[in-house]
């Protein structure tokens, strides 16, 4: 639908700010959700599991509660899908931006194994479901916020705000790593200095209220609100009508009858939304190699310092990240699939020369390895959002491309350090790890042939 239409809202004046807004939501949001990788690399194998443990198998179970934020994101990106789309992008988004500040505020709280035995594990997988939650309901909230209010013809630029988000969110959770690990001792980090980033998260408190009292809802979702309020005032006054009920009572069965928006996208789009989830799985599943993984692999497997590779991590994402508007405002000129299938075949043949390089354990080498990984996966990422969005229409948007999306990221990163570290303990070679990407990049090119998503159908859907 669009939004012109008599009665319907314009487009805010400013979007600008939405799109700035869109990207601080984001940002706060992965911080959260990126400085558990980082902990889980660095010093969750030691504080949350038995010390009897061997060093690999604590990586291994530190790495399982990583994922479990990835299998809790489609259920998040149900939940908050159907509210959504049926009360309101706006209230979606605030909600999961004050689960993520809580869930994350709460694990730099949590007492060790040492102190509360099974009980801190169990604790760690709650809350990092929670986080999951969170994430699965925020990516949603946050794309659409921009892409709705954004012109036709700039939605892969504007859209690309939110997506924007990552890069930053892993910048600031290295950034805040690399300082508490350079101003405290050792011992201190591991004991309570770890904790401090986690804490730090409560900010999304404060954002989350300013998204709720300064931003109005999208103006296509409020311009769907004002059509579909007009049918269904004439159908329930046909519906009163013809079985002599009161007016109430006919609205009311009419949104029993109309169902829930997640159940009603998955009728109409199950292709697109497991194609979705195809194209999703390398931009993802190599993402985390990239900045999650290669983290531990570069400490314990290669003994480079943390602080060396975590400044390796944190200025790849910075010189990535301006790709990420650039690579989606191509798409709005030229589409796409082609802008994104290119970056699936630049980042599976920078797999291999990706650990060749990582392997020289040398600071240059190790920077350049992650910054061409991270600028080829940005040809995915960054024209990811309005790829996904466009697919469906205003009413079940939310809930479609959220749940793509989280159906990609579970197969995509979230089980992807855990199976780098399991080949690697498996093979002792790197070249698995290599070949495990390339085989993502390879279904993710597949799934965006295959999903037929043209300019001319772009525009029929989004309007």
């Amino acid at each position: 639908m669009t939004a012109a239409v008599a009665g319907a809202p314009a487009r805010p004046a400013n979007i600008a700010k939405v799109a700035l807004t869109s990207l601080a939501a984001a940002s706060i949001e992965w911080y959260d959700f990126f400085i558990y990788g980082t902990a889980a690399a660095l010093v969750f194998p030691k504080l949350f599991f038995p010390a009897s443990l061997p060093p690999a198998v604590a990586q291994l179970a530190a790495f399982s509660t990583f994922a479990v934020g990835f299998i809790a994101r489609p259920v998040g990106g149900v939940v908050f899908g159907h509210f959504g789309d049926r009360v309101g992008r706006k209230r979606a988004l605030v909600t999961a931006l004050l689960m993520m500040g809580v869930a994350t505020t709460a694990i730099g709280l949590l007492p060790s194994y040492a102190t509360v035995g099974l009980a801190a594990p169990l604790l760690l997988i709650l809350l990092r479901f929670a986080q999951g939650l969170a994430v699965g309901g925020q990516w949603g909230g946050a794309v659409l916020l921009a892409i709705e209010n954004a012109p036709a013809n700039q939605r892969g630029f504007f859209g690309s705000f939110a997506q924007l988000g990552v890069p930053a969110g892993v910048v600031l959770a290295n950034l805040i790593f690399l300082v508490m690990g350079s101003t405290l001792a050792p011992d201190a980090f591991l004991a309570w200095g770890w904790r401090i980033p986690f804490v730090l998260s409560m900010l999304l408190v404060a954002l989350g209220l300013y998204v709720h009292l300064r931003l109005e809802d999208t103006a296509e979702y409020q311009a769907l609100q004002v059509i579909e309020a007009e049918k269904q005032e004439a159908a329930a006054r046909a519906l009163a009508a013809e079985k002599g009920i009161s007016l109430d009572k006919a609205k009311a069965q009419l949104r029993a009858a109309r169902g829930s928006p997640i159940l009603r996208v998955i009728a109409r789009h199950p292709k697109e939304i497991l194609l979705s989830a195809g194209a999703f799985v390398a931009a993802n599943g190599s993402f985390y190699i990239m900045v999650t993984y290669v983290i531990a692999y570069a400490t314990k497997t290669l003994n480079v310092p943390r602080t060396t590779i975590l400044w390796a991590v944190l200025l790849g994402s910075l010189i990535s990240a301006p790709f990420v508007p650039l690579s989606a405002a191509l798409s709005d000129r030229v589409g796409r699939r082609g802008v994104y299938m290119t970056g699936a075949v630049l980042a599976g043949l920078w797999s291999f020369p990706f650990f060749l390089l990582l392997d020289t354990g040398t600071f240059p080498a190790m920077l350049t390895a992650i910054a061409v990984g991270l600028i080829f996966n940005t040809l995915m990422y960054g024209p990811q959002a309005a790829l996904m969005t466009e697919i469906y229409s205003t009413e079940f948007r939310y809930s479609g491309a959220s749940l793509g999306y989280q159906l990609g990221a579970i197969f995509g990163g979230g089980f992807a350090p855990m199976i780098a570290a399991a080949l690697l303990d498996q093979y002792k070679n790197s070249l698995a790890i290599s070949g495990y990407m390339a085989v993502l990049c390879t279904i993710s090119l597949v799934s965006v042939f295959l999903l037929t998503l043209g300019r001319s159908r772009s525009h029929r859907a989004a309007g």
